[in-house]
């Protein structure tokens, strides 16, 4: 149903030769909505689009901003404890890239630092400390390493697909522990080393459900939520053991 969905907005993309002679690039996604039930496990969302002419495609996903510690454990005799920490600022919560071929062969360098095209060009704030900078270095690469391994962070060079010299298409795909909040997908058409259009197109990501209500209240009467989590464990401890006495 949703690659039916995409296909007909295609045709009616390329069937409106007054927009594309204005727009060079018009791009939009299957759902702007990812919703978080409790049976949540991840979930893909089809971007597609098209151009008004051949090019290069690249599709940047961000997620909100966050500020992250990042410490690096040491040994301290039989144990390891938490030691240097150094704080990074506006750090995307989701980063995603794809793209019809590898940046290199299209985009100049910098063009790639610029729209921060690639992990390696991801720039985050990190306050001024007292470590080295290729120190401070190690904990940035140390960040993205992390979020690659928990899903979060992600290169899919030759992912999006061209499906003429005009249509585009690409799987968007959410992990079971992505973060809510507001996310940006960037689209950029590249010719001749350089960006002749660009789109952005907004969604959500956000719990829905019975979690997401006991979410909500746990976030904002954190006090009241802790003391009835206390009492209902308290009283499932006590009915447990009134029911082992009674057999």
């Amino acid at each position: 149903m949703r690659a039916a969905a995409a296909l007909v907005a295609l045709i009616l993309i390329v069937c409106a030769p007054a927009r594309a002679d204005d727009v060079p690039l018009v791009a939009d996604l299957s759902s702007h909505l990812v919703a978080i039930t409790t049976g949540f496990t991840g979930t893909d969302v089809l971007l597609f689009g098209a151009t008004d002419g051949p090019g290069d495609i690249v599709v940047v996903v961000r997620g909100p901003q966050k500020d992250i510690d990042v410490r690096r454990k040491e040994r301290f005799g039989p144990i390891w404890v938490n030691a240097t920490s150094v704080s990074l600022k506006d750090v995307p919560s989701y980063y995603r890239v794809a793209s019809t071929r590898p940046l290199a062969e299209f985009a100049p360098d910098e063009l790639q630092e610029r729209y921060q095209l690639g992990l390696q060009n991801l720039r985050f704030n990190i306050p001024s400390t007292n470590l080295p900078p290729e120190e401070t270095g190690a904990f940035r690469t140390a960040l993205v390493r992390l979020k690659t391994e928990n899903g979060l962070y992600n290169e899919e060079v030759g992912s999006v697909n061209m499906m003429s010299s005009r249509l585009f298409r690409t799987e968007l795909h959410f992990p079971s522990n992505v973060p809510t909040g507001t996310y940006l997908v960037e689209v950029y058409l590249f010719r001749d080393n350089a960006v002749t259009s660009a789109e952005i197109v907004p969604f959500t990501v956000s719990k829905i459900g019975v979690g997401a209500d006991v979410y909500d209240f746990a976030m904002n009467y954190g006090a009241i939520y802790g003391i009835l989590s206390v009492m209902l464990a308290v009283a499932a401890g006590y009915a447990a053991s009134a029911a082992f006495r009674r057999t």
